[in-house]
């Protein structure tokens, strides 16, 4: 049994008549008759027999009726559940964040906010392949192609207010290497590249404190309980009058927030993906000429 047999038998037992259902499914006569035909045979049963000048079931009719009239209104629901779903799907944007989550989701409420039908889905993940728009840095690097945008941010010394470095145009990294540190937690990407900084000016950092929040990190340094790193851009302005930010000049501590997006033409999200995505990129841009 062919899908296209049992739909047109389907509707002939609905209309039982020929020609009404030929008219209805835009095909001849002579066409629609064979194809029963042909769908009896298989069987080895007749399907209908004749009442005046229509046609009524069988009951062999009636039994295979009965057993694929779910089958075919689910396959006839098909084309305008996938039209809901893609008609969803089309204003949902799923955004991999690795790096630089204090901007992105900053970016991300106001897009919102000038496109309220918009829906973002969140994640951060190293293995994620589901992603819209991936926001990464070393050493979580990913393969770039042509939809790439790379964003290059200094890395501070962040010290307390009454700290002996106030002033100082900038600093060699090697001259902390006896100093208390406020850090990221291990598994964040920063702290690695921060760490990686350490160890190139000959030192590894003394870690008193680590936290998940640049919050936390800030408040700490604050309080004059060590020192530590501020990324130029990703964690905000200091605001605060307990904290300074002091350039390196020693190694070159700077990083590449990295962005990429996808290229599937065929998702019914792309253009809202590639005009989100373009949002970003002068988001930043703006970042970059605000501090100017």
């Amino acid at each position: 049994m062919e899908l296209l047999q049992l739909r047109y038998f389907y509707a002939v037992a609905i209309n039982q008549h020929i020609s009404n259902t030929a008219k209805q499914l835009h095909i001849a006569q002579p066409s629609l008759t064979q194809t029963i035909h042909r769908l009896e045979n298989e069987l080895g049963v007749k399907l209908f027999k004749s009442s005046g000048r229509n046609i009524v079931l069988t009951e062999y009719g009636s039994y295979l009726m009965n057993k694929i009239k779910p089958v075919i209104e689910t396959i006839n629901e098909i084309p305008v559940e996938l039209a809901e779903m893609a008609h969803l799907n089309k204003n949902i944007i799923n955004v991999n964040v690795m790096a630089a989550s204090t901007i992105i989701i900053d970016a991300l409420i106001k897009y919102q906010e000038e496109n309220n039908d918009v829906k973002f889905q969140i994640n951060q993940s190293t293995k994620s392949d589901m992603a819209d728009i991936t926001v990464f840095t070393q050493p979580f690097y990913q393969k770039q192609n042509e939809y790439t945008y790379v964003f290059s941010e200094e890395i501070y010394l962040a010290v307390p207010e009454k700290s002996v470095y106030l002033g100082m145009e900038s600093v060699a990294l090697e001259m902390m290497r006896d100093k208390s540190f406020i850090s990221l937690a291990g598994s964040k990407p920063l702290r690695q590249i921060c760490d990686r900084f350490c160890m190139h000016s000959g030192f590894s950092p003394k870690i008193i404190f680590e936290s998940d929040s640049p919050t936390a990190v800030r408040n700490m340094i604050g309080a004059n309980l060590g020192i530590g790193f501020w990324p130029q851009f990703s964690w905000g302005n200091i605001n605060e009058n307990t904290v300074a930010l002091i350039p390196i000049s020693s190694p070159v501590c700077r990083r590449d927030i990295i962005m990429t997006r996808g290229n599937d033409e065929s998702k019914s999200n792309y253009n809202e993906v590639c005009r989100f995505f373009n949002y970003l990129i002068q988001y930043f841009e703006s970042l970059k000429e605000n501090k100017a």
